[in-house]
């Protein structure tokens, strides 16, 4: 007979089961190997805006004279005895005269002024025997301390073209997301009374304003909201236009969420880098807008001052005392720049375009 070979499966299976014991097993510390890629590390979206704005030497440079002129028109009225409105007449048209300077034969007091024989050294200080009086940018017609008037005129300009922008900013957005959503007539109405609003020559609503109100900062503040909103609705409708459709908004009304809560709430955040840099660009053209306001004699009324009315009451005596009409022109040019500058950093940095993949 042929013999039958044992079955080893069996046998496998009939043999005691093995049981792992901890020593078996080893834990891998591999806590190194686990470093998580730069590449898609996550990080907070104003961040990495940052730190791409610091990258920028000239978006810095900005905001550091903007800093400084800020905390000058906050602090710069203050730093001296004179007030605003202050007049001193024996005083008036004196040069600038710095307590420390004056010792190297700069802003000694000293003005050269034209005459019919030719030119003449003047120093107004020792010829009233004012040994102790110094006005650092000098003084105007009327005695008044041209430094104080030139940080008080820049407060007050900062205020009207901040304000202004930023309730022209609340206005222009919520016009031009509401009509950029809803579409349809919605859109093509409002879209039709921006066209006429926009074709009106803002001049003449200002001027127009301006006579029938009594000046003052308000009276400039409403002049600028009414005028200078428009260009931010076509921003925010052009940023509507193309994130409505996009898949979270669709998720958003699919989960029934509300027309306005899909336009304050989700879309809006998404669009806030178009829309601070607008707001950036925004500021100087209206701090220029007003100071042009304030030099036709359609701003602040005297004995109040801004950068445009300071500029004008220098511009009469440039020919005979240019200092006068130095200070202000000086801080309105270094303050424009220096919002442009920030506002090109800041669209460069807020721009996602500008990062590799």
């Amino acid at each position: 007979m042929k013999r039958r070979k044992p079955n080893r499966c069996k046998t496998i299976l009939e043999a005691e089961a093995y049981v792992p014991a901890d020593s078996d097993f080893r834990l891998k510390d591999n806590r190194e190997e686990m470093v998580p890629d730069a590449s898609f590390t996550v990080q907070s979206v104003w961040l990495d805006a940052a730190k791409g704005y610091v990258q920028k030497a000239s978006a810095v440079i900005g905001l550091v004279f903007i800093i400084l002129i800020g905390i000058m028109a906050a602090a710069g009225p203050g730093m001296n005895a004179y007030t605003y409105s202050e007049q001193y007449l024996s005083q008036k048209n004196f040069a600038p005269r710095v307590r420390v300077l004056e010792n190297f034969g700069i802003f000694d007091g000293g003005e050269v002024l034209k005459t019919g024989a030719g030119t003449k050294v003047v120093n107004r200080y020792k010829e009233k025997n004012l040994e102790n009086v110094y006005y650092w940018f000098g003084s105007d017609n009327f005695g008044r301390d041209i430094w104080t008037r030139t940080w008080l005129g820049t407060r007050v300009s900062l205020i009207i073209a901040v304000a202004a922008t930023v309730i022209d900013m609340v206005i222009g957005m919520s016009y031009g997301l509401i009509s950029g959503y809803f579409g349809g007539w919605v859109d093509m109405v409002m879209q039709r009374f921006l066209e006429i609003a926009n074709g009106i020559p803002r001049l003449v609503v200002v001027t127009l304003l301006l006579m029938a109100l009594e000046p003052g900062m308000l009276t400039v503040m409403l002049a600028l909201m009414l005028t200078e909103w428009m260009g931010m609705s076509r921003i925010a409708r052009a940023e509507m236009l193309k994130l409505k459709e996009q898949e979270f908004v669709l998720a958003s009304r699919t989960l029934g969420a509300g027309c306005f809560f899909i336009i304050f709430r989700e879309i809006l955040p998404n669009i806030m880098g178009p829309i601070i840099t607008q707001v950036m660009f925004s500021i100087p053209t209206a701090i220029f807008t007003e100071a042009f306001l304030s030099f036709a004699g359609l701003g602040i009324p005297v004995p109040q001052c801004s950068l445009g009315s300071l500029i004008a009451e220098g511009f009469n005596s440039f020919t005979a005392h240019p200092y006068q009409i130095i200070p202000p022109i000086a801080v309105m040019a270094l303050l424009m720049l220096s919002f442009n500058l920030a506002a090109d950093g800041l669209l460069k940095a807020l721009d996602p375009k500008r990062k590799e993949v």
